[in-house]
């Protein structure tokens, strides 16, 4: 029963995981359905991209370089100004 219960949750976890998932703004390298590719960046490295969002914060993300060379918004933070 216990094994079932853990399936479960790891099942209902990975399933949602696209609901979790940070939406770009209007800044972002992915905004608006656009998709980036890097050819000589390291598979599963990460880098910055920082900018100044629409209400004067700068925005600061997190990238990561998949295993196709495209590239998924991890994290976010916003500094005020």
């Amino acid at each position: 029963m216990k094994i079932f219960a853990a399936a479960t949750l790891i099942a209902a976890l990975t399933g949602s995981s696209a609901a979790f998932a940070i939406e770009p703004i209007q800044g972002s390298i992915t905004y608006g359905g656009h998709q980036s590719y890097l050819e000589k960046a390291p598979v599963g490295s990460n880098f910055f991209h920082t900018f100044t969002g629409q209400d004067g914060n700068k925005v600061r993300e997190v990238y990561k370089v998949n295993a196709d060379r495209s590239v998924s918004l991890v994290s976010r933070t916003v500094a005020n100004s």
